[in-house]
């Protein structure tokens, strides 16, 4: 087990200053963004983070996400994994939430209704229990089989994505995943989930100290 989790989204790109839906779509950081990863990573250098030189650092595999992690100190010990991607938002991908409840869907709700052409809720928490259980099991050594490495007692940080780490939060909390709708989360800002009395916790929610 980790001995906390980390979770940073990705910065600014030029569809999330704007609201569009970023899925798939491979969106660079804008030069806002990638000022986040660099005040992201003078946080993480100071007290009490030093840096974390012990922990392990998943990714999406998405330009945006990597980015920031290298841009925040971790450019080289960064592990890819596919299970980290956004939602596939199908055919909503690149639209706004008004765009689509003017145009195709009045009163849409991602949470309650989905995306036409992408992935259902329920197989973007498939992924995120399955990222999740392999946490559980992480035993301490690399898996020569795997990209993914295991760590046991170490802190685990993951860059990723809104939507993702929101429904990966519910999970983490033993939720249905429709309750990432609660956590609102913004761009290059640090969460950390962690266990108080054995119980697993939310112990830091969309800190964006470092972005003032």
């Amino acid at each position: 087990m980790p001995a906390r989790i980390l979770l940073v989204r990705h910065g600014e790109t030029g569809w999330s200053a704007t609201g569009r839906h970023t899925g798939r779509t491979d969106v660079p950081l804008t030069d806002e963004g990638r000022e986040m990863g660099r005040r992201l990573a003078a946080r993480l250098a100071a007290e009490p983070w030093e840096g974390l030189p012990e922990a392990e650092v998943l990714t999406s595999p998405l330009s945006r996400a990597r980015e920031t992690a290298e841009l925040a100190g971790f450019a080289d010990r960064l592990i890819t994994d596919e299970r980290l991607l956004e939602w596939d938002y199908g055919q909503y991908e690149g639209l706004t939430g008004p765009e689509i409840r003017a145009e195709a869907h009045p009163g849409w709700l991602i949470w309650r209704d989905g995306v036409p052409g992408g992935e259902k809720l329920g197989e973007v928490c498939e992924r995120v229990d399955d990222f999740l259980a392999d946490v559980d099991a992480r035993a301490g050594v690399p898996d020569p089989d795997t990209t993914v490495m295991h760590a046991a007692d170490r802190d685990l940080v993951v860059f990723a994505h809104g939507h993702l780490l929101r429904i990966l939060t519910a999970r983490w909390l033993g939720m249905p995943p429709e309750y990432g709708q609660r956590f609102k989360l913004g761009p290059a800002t640090l969460s950390v989930l962690t266990w108080e009395y054995g119980a697993r916790a939310v112990e830091r929610w969309n800190d964006a100290a470092h972005l003032a």
